[in-house]
């Protein structure tokens, strides 16, 4: 604080006393539903009390409600990965399918077995036939 004589202190506190602060008037409350249920005592402490089993009974199906809405879309999720997954295994079952089918035809196989020192027969097989004995007991 500065030096100052108390006479100019005092002129400072005078002047600060005579300004008046204009309060504003309180605005007028519209007399409806939720002027009414809030500020004329519609509920009571104890109709809250009364009223709180309910309110957390809405608050527990809410939370149910919520937690069966995120199991539903995991489901979702997982179903549609699944079905990708078949499709793609599908799809190399198909293609594995069709190379088996194209090894296994004569020519594949007849040019797979000369590699290893097997090859065709040019003599059509032969019939062997056996004749049965007839006892005479």
């Amino acid at each position: 604080m500065t030096n100052r004589l108390r006479t100019e202190i005092q002129e400072e506190e005078e002047e600060a006393e005579d300004l008046v602060v204009e309060e504003k008037p309180k605005r007028e409350i519209p007399d409806n539903f939720f002027t009414q249920f809030f500020t004329k005592r519609f509920i009571s402490s104890e109709k809250a009390t009364n009223a709180l089993p309910f309110v957390l009974f809405l608050a527990f199906l809410g939370m149910v409600y919520i937690g069966n809405m995120h199991l539903a879309e995991k489901t979702i999720r997982d179903i549609d990965d699944l079905t990708k997954e078949v499709k793609e295994r599908g799809w190399d079952f198909k293609t594995t399918k069709a190379d088996m089918a194209f090894k296994s035809t004569l020519t594949e196989v007849a040019k797979r077995a000369d590699t290893i020192g097997i090859r065709q027969s040019v003599e059509p097989p032969k019939k062997i036939t056996v004749k049965e004995e007839k006892d005479e007991n």
